[in-house]
C-alpha cells in the first residue's frame, strides 16, 4: 500500500531559520529520509517552498478564478510531504510518529486510492 504523509506546521514552529537548533533539525530529517530510503519504505518526499509562492486555481461557472496562497485559511501549513510504500497503516503510522516534524507540527497520513484499471 502506498501513503502519503503530509507534513503541517505553523509558520512560527520550530528552530528559527540560521539557528543551531535549525541546522541540528536539517541533520534529523536528513536521517529520517536516510532511514525511509533505507527501509524500502520511500517511494519520493519533497519539502514546499513557502506559502507567498502558491496560487490557487477554481472554475466557477466556467470563469477561472486564481488566488495567492493558499485557498484555506488555516494555523497549520502544507510545508511538505512523504510518499510511503509500506505493508499497512500501521507502518505508516509508525514513519509519522519519528518524522522530525511530529514533536511541533502534524503529520496527516492517507492512503492513496487504488482506481480500477481503464
Amino acid at each position: 500500500m502506498q501513503y502519503m504523509l503530509l507534513l503541517y506546521s505553523a509558520p512560527d514552529a520550530g528552530p528559527a531559520d540560521g539557528s543551531p537548533e535549525q541546522m541540528a533539525q536539517m541533520q534529523a530529517w536528513f536521517a529520517y529520509t536516510d532511514a525511509l530510503a533505507a527501509a524500502g519504505a520511500l517511494v519520493s518526499g519533497e519539502p514546499l517552498q513557502g506559502i507567498d509562492t502558491a496560487t490557487t486555481v477554481q472554475v466557477r461557472d466556467g470563469e477561472t478564478l486564481t488566488v495567492d496562497g493558499p485557498f484555506a485559511e488555516t494555523k497549520e501549513l502544507l510545508g511538505g510531504f512523504y510518499l510511503l510504500e509500506v505493508p499497512d497503516l500501521d507502518a505508516a503510522l509508525g514513519w509519522a510518529a519519528k518524522c522530525p516534524l511530529a514533536p511541533y507540527g502534524s503529520v496527516e497520513v492517507r492512503p492513496l486510492m487504488v482506481l480500477p484499471p481503464r
